[in-house]
């Protein structure tokens, strides 16, 4: 990112705006929104290789992995206003597990990018049943989006969920309801 451009090109936004870049409070908002735009799309710029990082372990299981309550803050591409929630995933190895990071990981890599909450649900399945060959995999995202809550519509308190299943987690019912199940159940109180 050519942070000094965005710097100019917000400065202009702001002018656009009605305000006046140069005041106090505004003085140094384009390089502090430069570097929040930063992180907030540093997705684009991890390489998925180097996060996975061969992080995956020959396990013989065929029991059903689940790491759920992976927080996740993102932007919308259509407004650029964030939505935010959790991620919960689950997979079936077939000789291969995750290191667990990586999965936290993962989510973060896809959604510091400028997102629709469908294709990260998908991306992230995708990724995992590609890495490690898995029987099947599924996952589940609940978003709140601020786009929903702050403009158009204005409805607070509506979560929008999307899931992805592959391999078994499509074909068997069983499997796919073993996972919705273990992901649906309250949180426990951790102490």
């Amino acid at each position: 990112m050519n942070k000094p451009r965005v710097e100019l090109l917000i400065r202009e936004l702001l002018s656009e705006l009605g305000e006046d870049p140069d005041r106090e409070g505004l003085r140094r908002t384009p390089a502090r929104m430069a570097a929040s735009l930063d992180f907030l799309t540093s997705g684009y710029r991890t390489d998925r290789e180097a996060l996975i990082n061969n992080a995956y372990f020959t396990q013989d299981s065929d029991s059903m992995v689940v790491l759920r309550d992976i927080e996740f803050y993102s932007m919308c591409e259509h407004h650029m206003l964030p939505f935010f929630g959790h991620v919960h995933i689950g997979y079936l190895p077939q000789g291969k597990v995750f290191g667990i990071s990586k999965l936290a990981r993962l989510v973060e890599m896809y959604s510091r990018r400028l997102q629709l909450q469908e294709r990260m649900t998908e991306q992230i399945a995708n990724v995992i049943m590609e890495s490690i060959d898995a029987l099947g995999v599924g996952v589940m995202v609940e978003g709140q989006h601020l786009c929903m809550m702050m403009r158009g519509v204005q409805k607070h308190g509506s979560i929008m969920v999307t899931s992805c299943m592959l391999g078994t987690f499509r074909s068997d019912s069983r499997t796919r309801s073993e996972f919705l199940n273990l992901v649906s159940r309250p949180r426990p109180e951790m102490h």
